[in-house]
Formats: structure tokens, sequence, C-alpha cells
């Protein structure tokens, strides 16, 4: 029989939480579930499809979330202290999933977030609820570019928190959410939701989009916060869905970033040519014109 002394195996225990990336869990957890995609066609003359992220199959995996209870997982925070989930419980919680690499959906989701909860914090006071924005895109959202994350765009919201979990537990995270993404050859597509966590640690909302008005976010946060009854989410399926699908840039998972679309100034450049030459062609007619009226009979 092996025996350890107390100190012997307290180490031990300290080696295998680490080992799982922080959190205890299960030595082989299940595969995270993704919903089926689809192959969009890109244009008729292009021949090239691209395969997403299936809005319907995402949404209902989302909304499936609803009325389950969040998970004790243990992420790190901006100063690489360990941090529990649990730890928000007993106030209303948000909770938003970004990319530190994005420079443009992810951004300005955020600010948006911001912008729509910054009155109910100058309202209600910033100890009166929480917001998370955990980065998952595993190595890359590490605490230190989470830390840069929010310091280049302008965080600072004293009950606002950005956390790291461990490349382990990123499936098992992004399930318990409801979150949906997946890589693909042109981009990377992915949900684009804000989910609401009531004070017992139970989802009770998922909000869409980039962009947040007082009816999806805040109203129902105050309502949280003050015991006042929830308003009911109105908003259509497909009014949903046209808000569910978000393409950021073109997206290269081997180096965690992304990369410009050259297609899409291509495109522009062509265009601004195309007027160029159109106005230097009426241009020259114009002045064409005119001299003929002007040349002696």
């Amino acid at each position: 029989m092996i025996r350890f002394s107390f100190p012997a195996a307290m180490l031990a225990a300290a080696l295998a939480f680490s080992a799982v990336g922080i959190q205890a869990a299960d030595p082989t957890p299940e595969p995270r579930k993704l919903p089926k995609v689809v192959e969009r066609p890109q244009g008729d003359r292009s021949g090239l499809t691209l395969t997403t992220l299936d809005e319907r199959a995402a949404l209902k995996l989302s909304q499936a979330a609803i009325g389950t209870s969040v998970g004790d997982h243990v992420l790190l925070d901006r100063e690489q202290r360990p941090t529990p989930l649990s730890k928000y419980r007993g106030k209303p919680l948000l909770v938003n999933f970004v990319y530190t690499a994005c420079f443009n959906v992810c951004p300005t989701t955020t600010k948006n977030l911001q912008d729509a909860v910054e009155g109910t914090v100058s309202v209600l006071g910033a100890d009166r609820f929480n917001i998370v924005s955990i980065g998952f895109n595993q190595p890359f959202d590490s605490p230190q570019a989470m830390k840069t994350f929010a310091q280049q765009y302008g965080i600072r919201l004293p009950n606002w928190e950005f956390l790291s979990p461990a490349a382990a537990i990123v499936d098992e995270l992004t399930q318990n959410f409801g979150f949906s993404y997946i890589a693909t050859s042109a981009g990377f597509d992915h949900m684009n939701q804000v989910t609401m966590v009531d004070a017992q640690g139970k989802i009770f909302r998922q909000v869409y989009g980039e962009k947040f008005t007082a009816e999806d976010l805040a109203e129902p946060l105050k309502a949280m916060i003050t015991g006042a009854p929830i308003p009911p989410q109105t908003n259509t399926l497909e009014e949903i869905i046209d808000r569910v699908r978000i393409l950021c840039s073109v997206y290269d998972p081997i180096t965690g970033k992304y990369r410009t679309n050259y297609s899409v100034y291509f495109m522009i450049a062509g265009f601004v040519t195309f007027m160029i030459f159109m106005i230097w062609m009426i241009f020259g007619f114009m002045r064409g014109h005119r001299a003929s009226k002007i040349k002696p009979g």
C-alpha cells in the first residue's frame, strides 16, 4: 500500500488540479455538440461555397440552454487569478464570448454592450449586477490578451471582468451557455449572443446580435435587479435568425488570428476604377461636345 504524507497529498492534488486546466473535470468529457453546417454558394460564377453554421440549428442549441444552471467552471481573470463562475451568484450576470484577435465584430459587440449597460450602472450602481466576457479562442485568449483587449477598447466598468478558460474546458463551457462556433475554410462562423443569468445561476434569456436596445438588455436587467416582472421577448424566429450569424472577416485557425479578406478590397478597387473611367468618359464626351459647338462653320 502506498501512503502519502499530508504535504505530498496536497502537492499531488495541486498537480492533478493544474493538469485539467484549473478545473476539476471528467478526464474524458463528451465532445462539443455542434449544430449542423450548411454549404452556401458564394456567387453563380465563382463556383465557391462557404461552410457555415445552420442558423436554426445553432439557435435551437442556444435556446435549449435556457433554464439550465451555469456550472462551477473555474477560469483565470486578467491577473491570472482562478475565478469560479459561482463567485457571481447572488446578482444578475451577463455573459458574452469574444475573440481578442477579432478587429471588427467582437469589439463592436463589446462596445455596444458597454453602452447598453452604462445607463443601468449610473442609475442602479455597479454593485447590483456583473458582466463577464470570456475569451474562448484558446490558447490565444490568454489572461494577458484579455487584459489588453479590455484596455484597448476602454472597458473600465468596475463590475466587468474578462476571463480566460483553460483549453480543456472550452467545449464544456460553451456548450453550457449554448454558444456555437465553427472554423470554416473561409472564415469563422459563430453565435453572437449575450447570455443573461439570474441571481440563482440559471440561464433565463439569450440576446442575439451586435447591437442591444433597452428592450433587449437594459430593461430585463433592471427588472431582475429590482424584482419587477421581466418583460417577455417579442422577436419572431426570423428576426432572431437575422441577428444570429456573424462572420468575422477571415479566420486562420492555425495562427488564431483574423486576416484581411483582400477580395473585398479588390472588389472595392474595381468599382472605384470603373467609376473613375465612367467619369472620365463623360467628361471627355462633354468636352468634345462643347468643342463641336464652337467650331467655325
